[in-house]
């Protein structure tokens, strides 16, 4: 019985060695306890907005390891309103950033949606923007002027503060383009480089790591669940929604779960 529970251990160890690399949690309360992070959204839904999943596996993980979190968002107007059912442009909507990444807010007080414009980087240890199509279209002209693209005035603000301070910058599937506009020469993983076909799913928005490239940034390949960090500019990325899958969500939550540990860490 010994022997048989000695193999079974060392065939469990084996398993788990083969699996992709994801942090274990600290329990209830992580070691982040003082941690103070900023979390920026461009709206609420992954086509016009910040993708749902992103948002809430971010804030998930930074409270499972026991940081605290403020959310933020611009006090403008999106750039359109997509039917999310048809993936096409809402006709006659129009609607504020602000009041729809609000719908990602629970309670009162720090749990409630703050004005972007109010972000100062000395009151938090490190930033995250989770993606979205929200990236492209609200936070950036990225969508019409591609590599070329302005960012919106606040985003680019925080990211220049957050950096000259030296914190922490944390950034899931299209958020790298925002950092890489504003940072020149920094590194990032957006996923793939070309729109092949990997496990469970292909990479359709490719294109995008194509301009960050042109934009002067290093780009390194990775799987939706792995980060890239770039250690000397505090810069971690992970890929997750540039991967299109229809199953494996639990890629994603484990992508953002081991970006959210890095800027943690970094932020010590």
């Amino acid at each position: 019985m010994l022997a048989s529970r000695t193999l079974l251990s060392k065939q469990t160890k084996a398993l788990l060695s083969r699996q992709p690399v994801c942090f274990v949690h600290q329990g209830d309360y992580g070691n982040w306890g003082n941690t103070n992070i900023a979390v920026v959204f461009s709206g609420c839904g992954w086509w016009d907005g910040t993708d749902v999943h992103e948002g809430a596996y971010t804030m998930y993980h930074l409270s499972r390891n026991g940081a605290r979190f403020q959310m933020f968002a611009p006090v403008q107007q999106q750039m359109q309103v997509m039917d999310h059912t048809r993936k096409q442009p809402a006709t006659g909507e129009n609607r504020n950033m602000m009041m729809e990444a609000a719908r990602f807010s629970h309670g009162q007080g720090r749990m409630q949606m703050q004005d972007l414009s109010k972000l100062d980087a000395n009151s938090f240890d490190a930033i995250i923007f989770p993606g979205g199509h929200g990236v492209t279209k609200n936070l950036s002209s990225f969508v019409k002027d591609g590599k070329d693209c302005k960012l919106q005035p606040d985003v680019e603000r925080v990211l220049k503060d957050f950096h000259r301070s030296s914190k922490p910058i944390g950034l899931a599937s299209m958020a790298p383009l925002l950092a890489c506009r504003a940072l020149p020469g920094i590194e990032v993983t957006m996923g793939h480089e070309m729109d092949d076909s990997s496990r469970w799913g292909n990479w359709p928005h490719s294109s995008l790591v194509q301009a960050v490239k042109g934009m002067g940034a290093r780009h390194n390949v990775r799987e939706p669940y792995e980060v890239y960090v770039d250690e000397k500019n505090k810069v971690v990325s992970t890929p997750t929604f540039m991967w299109e899958t229809e199953q494996h969500f639990h890629y994603i939550f484990d992508g953002i779960g081991n970006m959210v540990k890095h800027v943690l860490r970094l932020s010590t």
